[in-house]
C-alpha cells in the first residue's frame, strides 16, 4: 500500500489502524522466517531453542503492531451480494472473474481503483477511501494468504461502522492466522507462507537481541517502528538474508 492521504489519517488512527499502516514500511528478512519455521512446534506453537521454547504472545502483538487482542471476534458473514457491498461502502465496483473471484478482491485492483478524493470531501467519501485503504493493510500486510495479492471481502463487512471497527479483536486474529500459516508452512511441500511475516521478524529482533540489526532508534510504540521507516539498520555484526548464518545463531544460543 502507499502511503495514506492526509484527510484519512486521523481516522485511521480513532480506528486502531495507525500502526499497521506503517508496518508496510519494514522490509522480511526471509532467511529469517525460514529459520523460525524450521523450528516451529505446531503442537505447542512455538519455536525450538536449544535450551527452551519461545513463542509469539498476544501481549507481544499489542506492544510490537499497537492492535487490540481483547474486544469483539473478527468474524463475518459471507452471504452478501459483494458488488453491491463495495459500491455501496468503497463506492468502486470490481468485476466478477476479474478483480472479483468468489469472496476475495484482487489487492493490485483495489489499489489501482481506490475512490479518489477531491479536495474537499463529504464523510461518506472520506469513510469510503478509508475503508478501501484498511481492507489493502489487511489483505496486504495484517494477514496477508500465500499468494499475497488478494482479500477476503468478508472484512469489509465489518468496516462499514469505522467506529465500531476498533471494537474488534484484530491483533488476536492476526497472532491467530500467523500460528496457522507457519504450522502449514512446516510442511516440506510448502513453498510460500502467508500470515504477517513482519509481526514476527519484528518480534525475533525484540526479543533475540543476538540475532538483531542495531539501531540508533530508541524503542518506541508500537515496537516495530524502531526497525521501519526507512531506518537506517546495521548488519555488521548479525546474519542478514542469511540461512546458514542465523542457523549457527540459533544452534549456539546459550541459557544466560
Amino acid at each position: 500500500m502507499s502511503e495514506p492521504h492526509l484527510l484519512i489519517v486521523p481516522i485511521l488512527k480513532e480506528v486502531g489502524f495507525s500502526g499497521v499502516a506503517n508496518l508496510r514500511h519494514l522490509k522480511v528478512d526471509h532467511a529469517l522466517v525460514t529459520i523460525l519455521v524450521e523450528s516451529w512446534k505446531p503442537e505447542t506453537h512455538s519455536s525450538r531453542c536449544p535450551t527452551r521454547e519461545c513463542t509469539i504472545t498476544l501481549e507481544d502483538v499489542a506492544l510490537q503492531l499497537g492492535l487490540r487482542v481483547d474486544g469483539l471476534l473478527v468474524i463475518g458473514p459471507t452471504l452478501y451480494d459483494w458488488e453491491d457491498m463495495c459500491f455501496t461502502h468503497l463506492r468502486i465496483v470490481p468485476v466478477k472473474g476479474e478483480s472479483l473471484i468468489s469472496f476475495v478482491i484482487k489487492l493490485k485492483w483495489l489499489r489501482e481503483n481506490m475512490l479518489e478524493l477531491p479536495e474537499e470531501p463529504s464523510q461518506e467519501e472520506l469513510h469510503a477511501h478509508c475503508r478501501a485503504y484498511i481492507l489493502g493493510l489487511i489483505g496486504g500486510v495484517l494477514m496477508p494468504d500465500k499468494t499475497d495479492n488478494k482479500v477476503h471481502l468478508m472484512y469489509l463487512s465489518l468496516l462499514i461502522y469505522l467506529r465500531r471497527t476498533r471494537q474488534y479483536s484484530w491483533g488476536s486474529s492476526c497472532l491467530a492466522m500467523l500460528y496457522r500459516e507457519m504450522c502449514r508452512a512446516i510442511d516440506v511441500t510448502s513453498k510460500t507462507m502467508g500470515g504477517c511475516a513482519s509481526l514476527l521478524q519484528s518480534w525475533a529482533w525484540h526479543r533475540m537481541p543476538y540475532i538483531a540489526p542495531i539501531s540508533k532508534v530508541p524503542p518506541t510504540f508500537p515496537l516495530f517502528c524502531k526497525w521501519s521507516g526507512g531506518r537506517v539498520l546495521n548488519f555488521q555484526s548479525v546474519p542478514h538474508n542469511d540461512v546458514v548464518g542465523y542457523r549457527s545463531r540459533f544452534d549456539h544460543i546459550h541459557a544466560d
